[in-house]
């Protein structure tokens, strides 16, 4: 299966919040949340050109699109001490825009998962390019909620810790077989869900559904521009095609910088494998703030 090149032109409308996101690869491009999704055939209807569709919210269309809207975010907003879950998809509606895509609009409420707030209502906008057009989802949020999001003085402790250690930090099979995680090692499963969502966002389709589903290993590396830099072996599970993908992260973090992915790269499954349209990333540069 074919993926989208890493372009894309996201503009987020924050109600109340300051976005100082950092960038992530060449143009802004999970997790992990569990949701109970019915599994239904797309009806004839959506398939056809059309205006405006209501769709059942906890069907998959909706719940495709949800996702995507919360990838964003967490592109925007996750940490080691902070991730965004989809808490409930209340209204989604479908737009036809023939060549220029499929258009979803979405009534959703949010949840924090590492403290388990309730980050209320967001209004979003995704729009899935059409099939010619080899570029990641376009997301548009309003959402009033994420001003309670406020870890910096965790954020600051794992820095300082982190940046003085002599011993850099490392780990693998988080979650375990057990579904265990030591509770030292959450920080880095939440800065590893942080980075997945930056490509599942770019990967993401109307075919598509991906949850993180295990980080096989990470690495500390060397600190560079004050900013903890991290190598991370990923799985992500596509719920649509059963298939678990892997990748391969250059993860930078820091509190005042954020979450930043310089470099990500598809492992194939075999060395024949056809290899993604766009399969590493350049060299990422910061993006402007938004609010």
């Amino acid at each position: 299966m074919g993926r989208p090149g890493w372009t894309l032109w996201v503009v987020v409308v924050l109600i109340g919040d300051s976005l100082a996101g950092p960038y992530r690869p060449d143009a802004e491009p999970g997790p992990l949340e569990t949701n109970n999704i019915e599994e239904l055939e797309v009806p004839p209807e959506l398939d056809g050109a059309m205006s405006d569709a209501e769709l059942v919210p906890h069907h998959y269309p909706a719940q495709r699109a949800a996702k995507v809207a919360v990838h964003y975010l967490n592109t925007r907003h996750a940490s080691p001490y902070s991730c965004i879950e989809l808490n409930r998809v209340h209204k989604a509606s479908l737009e036809d825009l023939g060549q220029a895509g499929k258009k979803y609009r979405l009534q959703i409420s949010l949840k924090e998962c590492v403290s388990n707030t309730d980050l209320g209502q967001c209004l979003a906008e995704v729009l899935f390019p059409g099939e010619q057009e080899q570029r990641a989802p376009q997301v548009q949020c309003s959402c009033e909620g994420l001003k309670k999001l406020n870890n910096r003085a965790e954020e600051d402790a794992l820095f300082q810790r982190l940046n003085t250690s002599n011993s850099p930090l490392s780990g693998s099979n988080i979650p375990d077989s057990y579904g265990n995680i030591a509770p030292e090692m959450k920080p880095m499963w939440h800065l590893g869900a942080a980075a997945a969502s930056f490509v599942m966002l770019k990967e993401s389709n109307e075919s598509t559904l991906y949850n993180m589903a295990q980080v096989a290993n990470f690495t500390q590396l060397e600190t560079e521009n004050d900013q903890l830099r991290f190598k991370y072996h990923i799985l992500l599970h596509d719920m649509i095609s059963q298939e678990i993908l892997h990748w391969k992260l250059l993860v930078a973090w820091s509190p005042a910088g954020g979450v930043s992915v310089p470099q990500a790269d598809w492992e194939p499954k075999c060395h024949h494998c056809e290899l993604p349209l766009a399969k590493s990333t350049p060299e990422a540069t910061k993006p402007s703030s938004a609010s």
